[in-house]
């Protein structure tokens, strides 16, 4: 995929990177002297291209006419809403993606603005804090269907609703179905008559916003207090 990238700051520059290891084809456009003396000790030269993002000869020169996708990752909303719409309204860039500064400009960009997907950094952080303090010790393994779908696995606390529950009798989540037990170094077949042990290791698949309701069966009672994890156990 040939992805221009507008700005070339910290995410901008990142991003980049993690594209060209990829082996995805990317042009990074940035006019910031300061700027620009960094991303030349981080990436190739061929990548850059030294001019104003939002100049419209700049963007034809970095190729936006045969480009996939175009993320606008400058420090101005209004320059990355201007680069969203131009590159689909004025070269039919099939994807954009823009980054958001300030949270209370969100709401600006959508469709109105040809804004495909837009990065908020602020909401992504407040969700992520919210999910860990939801959840307990659940661990999110793998998302799916762009984050509706997780795979996720928790361990049953002593104490549990589950605990000593036969898996029919389980007051499960709408959206969530049981993939595998863990016991010891064994793997047990979910079956209508498997009875939950504290101790199990229970691997789920479960919509996101079931996720909290099975954590609550799951884990430990309200108000138990959790020994701390032990180390190398993180959350995803």
């Amino acid at each position: 995929m040939f992805v221009i990238i507008a700005g070339g700051g910290r995410t901008g520059a990142h991003l980049a990177l993690l594209l060209g290891a990829q082996n995805h084809k990317v042009h990074l456009i940035e006019d910031r002297p300061d700027v620009l003396a960094r991303i030349h000790q981080e990436l190739p030269t061929e990548v850059i291209y030294q001019g104003d993002p939002t100049n419209l000869r700049m963007l034809e020169l970095a190729g936006i006419r045969e480009c996939q996708a175009l993320a606008a990752c400058t420090t101005v909303d209004a320059d990355n809403l201007a680069l969203c719409y131009m590159s689909r309204d004025r070269y039919g860039v099939p994807r954009t993606i823009a980054r958001i500064n300030n949270p209370r400009n969100a709401w600006l960009f959508d469709k109105k603005f040809h804004v495909d997907v837009a990065i908020n950094q602020a909401d992504l952080m407040a969700k992520l804090i919210a999910e860990e303090m939801s959840l307990g010790d659940m661990m999110t393994l793998v998302k799916l269907r762009k984050g509706e779908v997780a795979l996720v696995e928790e361990k049953i606390a002593p104490g549990a609703p589950a605990a000593g529950k036969l898996v029919r009798d389980l007051p499960l989540p709408k959206d969530c179905t049981l993939a595998a037990v863990i016991r010891k170094d064994a793997v047990l077949t979910v079956r209508g008559d498997t009875v939950l042990q504290p101790g199990d290791e229970i691997l789920a698949v479960v919509s996101s916003q079931q996720q909290a309701a099975l954590a609550s069966l799951l884990g430990p009672p309200a108000g138990a207090i959790q020994p701390a994890p032990p180390p190398g156990r993180k959350h995803k």
